[in-house]
């Protein structure tokens, strides 16, 4: 894992009800409401908004209006006030924890499980489960979880369990300092690895999918062969940028999508003279075959690199079996 700077050093926390922090020079000009939410992605920029307004956010002890342009140096001063509106319920929900200390947990979920409440799924997610797993989460930010991966990708997720430990995660996670690599199996046989530096936007008619699109955000992928079939690859994937989607769009950009993804990979496709085997599991197959299977971080307490890594997930194991035995290299 690459070297990393002391994140528990570069930050000052008066207590962990408050954040503070020094806006960069390089941000002279902005609206503060746009400075504060590129500093603090962990909270919406409609709630840094409303902080702003209540006085919860201080700028050199004083108060300032979203509309402000801030010029480099300043000092702010957030306390973060939990949205009575967006009360999340504890759930007894089963959790895979693969690690959990006083600063943060990770946990392995499975497909199937969303991340946390929102439009169709106010109920049964992640966040639920961590409420019951500890309640003191409730004071944080999505209950401490400081990135998230889709319902149908399995594998490892971050939980910060303090304010102090959530602000140093997702100031790595915005510094490209977290280590996160993907386990996929892609249609179509690939030579060798590569990398898609392609920027990621909405796509210009379908608001629930991306496309990759000039003006978008800057998303790199990184990807080796792990192992070659006949007619698919599983690949290891490395994230440099963590965009909405983004190993998803960029393997469906350069012809190779993901097995299973029926947003961005189509309806299932036949293969000719395959064995009934081969068939059923590849048609049966109905969420992108896509696992979070390593994840690295400079501890936020003790400011050392640790990491953590867990096989692919059952249904992905039999698909590999599956096209090994069906498939093989000739």
């Amino acid at each position: 894992m690459p070297q990393h700077s002391n994140y528990y050093n570069d930050i000052s926390l008066k207590t962990e009800e408050q954040i503070e922090l020094i806006i960069p020079d390089t941000m002279a000009g902005l609206r503060l409401d746009q400075a504060l939410a590129e500093l603090c992605p962990e909270y919406s920029r409609s709630r840094l908004k409303s902080w702003l307004v209540d006085g919860h956010i201080k700028i050199d002890l004083g108060l300032l209006r979203p509309r402000d342009k801030v010029k480099g140096g300043e000092l702010v001063s957030i306390n973060p006030v939990a949205d009575k509106n967006l009360q999340v319920a504890a759930e007894n929900i089963d959790l895979a924890i693969v690690y959990e200390d006083e600063s943060m947990i990770v946990v392995n979920k499975p497909a199937g499980l969303v991340v946390h409440p929102a439009a169709g799924n106010w109920a049964g997610t992640l966040q639920n489960a961590l409420l019951h797993h500890d309640s003191s989460l409730e004071g944080l930010p999505r209950a401490g979880l400081v990135h998230r991966i889709d319902k149908e990708t399995s594998g490892l997720l971050m939980v910060a369990r303090n304010i102090t430990a959530h602000k140093i995660l997702s100031e790595q996670l915005q510094a490209r300092a977290f280590e996160r690599e993907y386990l996929t199996v892609v249609r179509g046989y690939l030579t060798a690895g590569g990398t898609v530096d392609e920027p990621l936007a909405r796509h210009p008619t379908d608001r629930k999918k991306y496309a990759v699109r000039n003006g978008g955000k800057e998303a790199v992928t990184h990807y080796r062969v792990e192992k070659r079939f006949a007619k698919h690859t599983l690949l290891k994937v490395k994230l440099e940028t963590g965009r909405t989607h983004q190993i998803r769009v960029h393997m469906s950009h350069i012809k190779h999508p993901i097995v299973g993804d029926q947003v961005y990979g189509g309806r299932y496709r036949a293969i000719a003279k395959a064995s009934e085997l081969l068939t059923d599991t590849l048609s049966g197959f109905r969420r992108q075959a896509l696992h979070a299977a390593r994840l690295g971080v400079v501890h936020p307490l003790t400011g050392e690199d640790i990491s953590w890594q867990c096989d692919m997930p059952d249904d992905m194991t039999e698909l590999v079996r599956v096209l090994e035995k069906e498939t093989p290299v000739k």
